[in-house]
């Protein structure tokens, strides 16, 4: 049997990777894996709760580890929205997928996002959610081989739809 390649989501927090991820994934008939629940099976705890208690540089060593990890073929792979902040992961990532950035404004963002503080996402003391999505959004880029607009006027099943389209080119 062939090795499928993987299909590897990244975007801001809130932009749809792990509920795009699941449908995606049954949509082709893949498996699905979301590298934060990976994070939080591998510390025993939540995100947001690694961050509060053991701070966010061990946040970001137990994702890059994590991510280095995943050994898979066939799978739609949601990962956290700081997962373009590790090289090696994203190089690791790409030798068996292909990277798909779900795109968002950065009012979606805000729109969707709700209470940033408990969502467990990888920020510094005092940064803003203007300068996060500023600093990624770069990184988005240069690590995206499709790249799919998801904003308001976009459902989930578009946004799933675009990326089926955008493979199969």
């Amino acid at each position: 049997m062939s090795r499928r390649k993987n299909i590897v989501l990244i975007g801001m927090p809130a932009c749809g990777k792990s509920v795009t991820g699941v449908v995606l994934a049954k949509a082709l008939r893949m498996k699905f894996i979301d590298t934060d629940l990976l994070i939080q099976e591998k510390a025993g705890k939540g995100l947001q709760e690694i961050i509060n208690e053991d701070g966010i540089d061990a946040f970001k060593q137990l994702e890059e580890q994590v991510l280095c990890s995943v050994e898979q073929d066939n799978a739609v792979i949601a990962t956290g929205g700081s997962a373009v902040y590790y090289d090696s992961a994203m190089r690791h990532l790409k030798k068996n997928g292909v990277v798909v950035y779900i795109e968002v404004s950065l009012e979606t963002v805000k729109k969707r996002l709700g209470n940033i503080k408990t969502r467990g996402v990888a920020m510094g003391k005092g940064q803003t959610l203007d300068e996060l999505y500023d600093i990624r959004v770069p990184l988005y880029e240069k690590y995206a081989d499709i790249t799919v607009l998801s904003d308001n006027s976009c459902t989930m099943e578009d946004t799933v739809e675009r990326i089926i389209e955008e493979i199969k080119k």
